[in-house]
């Protein structure tokens, strides 16, 4: 089985309907197709128990019974952790969302570790936290695989459940209807290549399914 860790956009309505124009039926669509083309028998998900479209993916994993896991700053004493309350206790089917909470520590080492807890990023969508997270997913990835002269640790050393690039090739997708522009730089892509990581693009629901099928099957 692997992980996929969703990483995206937490305000709905600015990012899906002012920035792309997206109706709400089209959204509810395009995640009612992402929620179904993800096996639960193959992946299970990570992803930070917060407001946003990757809760709304999840919700609708789990209710096919998906397993999912939180990844939560548990011991931050700057912003702490009392607004994620509601949706660490969320549920579904009167059944809890989250499986398993795993503790990344504070809000600043969560964010940088971010993309290192699962076997594949799904990005849905770009914004400045999304980019953040990727962005350091890239550069710790980096650091832990040799790249960075003089340095190298396993990424289980920066936290115990960190898994990118342990079972298959780590990868980043990002799914495209839900950016305005298509792709990312050139030299993020060239970068995320250079350091031997997989970054992929899906520009459907069903092109999505044919990548993750590729995945789960190495």
């Amino acid at each position: 089985m692997i992980r996929i860790d969703l990483i995206g956009p937490g305000d709905i309505d600015f990012h899906f309907r002012k920035l792309l124009g997206m109706s709400e039926k089209k959204l509810e669509e395009e995640i009612d197709k992402i929620a179904a083309l993800l096996n639960p028998g193959e992946v299970e998900l990570s992803l930070l128990p917060d407001d946003g479209i990757c809760l709304e993916v999840a919700k609708r994993f789990k209710a096919r019974g998906g397993r999912v896991i939180g990844l939560v700053p548990q011991d931050d004493k700057v912003f702490g952790i009392a607004h994620l309350r509601q949706y660490i206790d969320a549920k579904v089917e009167n059944k809890p969302l989250f499986d398993e909470l795993i503790n990344t520590g504070d809000w600043f080492r969560q964010d940088l570790t971010k993309c290192l807890f699962g076997d594949v990023v799904l990005c849905l969508g770009l914004s400045p936290g999304t980019d953040g997270e990727r962005a350091y997913g890239v550069y710790l990835y980096k650091i832990a695989t040799g790249f960075k002269q003089g340095v190298k640790t396993p990424v289980t050393k920066i936290h115990p459940q960190a898994r990118a690039g342990i079972k298959i090739p780590y990868t980043i997708i990002l799914y495209t209807p839900f950016m305005i522009q298509k792709t990312v730089s050139p030299e993020e892509e060239a970068y995320t290549k250079k350091f031997g990581i997989n970054l992929d693009y899906a520009h459907s629901a069903s092109d999505l399914e044919k990548k993750l099928s590729i995945l789960s099957r190495l």
